[in-house]
């Protein structure tokens, strides 16, 4: 292994940042216009990928989203009948969430078009440097996790 620049380091973290507020708006400009707002479709994919029954604070943290604002989304969620509070088995006061029937078409329609979007936005990386680019993703990811 090469030894590290400590230029192109230094350069990583802001390009992120920056790449990721820039992902984000293009996602959301090309699926507004399909009536899905960030929250809603991030919401409801997460809520898909970490599967039926989590609790609101857990879909709030895989979502980055605020616990007061996760629960005017999911009250919008349910009201459209996308997503269902079912009470904890063993402790009331805490409210699982489950996709409905609705909600598994809708997550299926968002995952099309984000396929399309992605698809269009990653045109120019080769399977290898994708996979390069989600290995250092995870090392970055665990030594967050590390650090906390």
């Amino acid at each position: 292994m090469a030894t590290p620049s400590p230029e192109h380091h230094r350069r990583i973290g802001i390009r992120l940042v920056g790449l990721a507020r820039r992902w984000r708006q293009a996602l959301d400009a090309r699926l507004s216009s399909a009536g899905l707002s960030d929250a809603t479709w991030s919401a409801l994919v997460h809520l898909h990928e970490m599967g039926d029954g989590i609790s609101q604070s857990q879909l709030a943290a895989a979502a980055g989203l605020d616990g007061s604002s996760l629960v005017r989304l999911l009250d919008i969620l349910v009201g459209q009948e996308l997503v269902e509070r079912r009470p904890h088995a063993s402790d009331r006061r805490v409210k699982l969430l489950h996709l409905t029937p609705a909600g598994r078409r809708a997550v299926s329609s968002i995952r099309k078009r984000l396929g399309a979007i992605e698809d269009e936005l990653l045109a120019d990386i080769d399977d290898e440097e994708a996979r390069v680019l989600l290995r250092a993703f995870e090392k970055i990811e665990s030594r967050i996790a590390a650090s906390n």
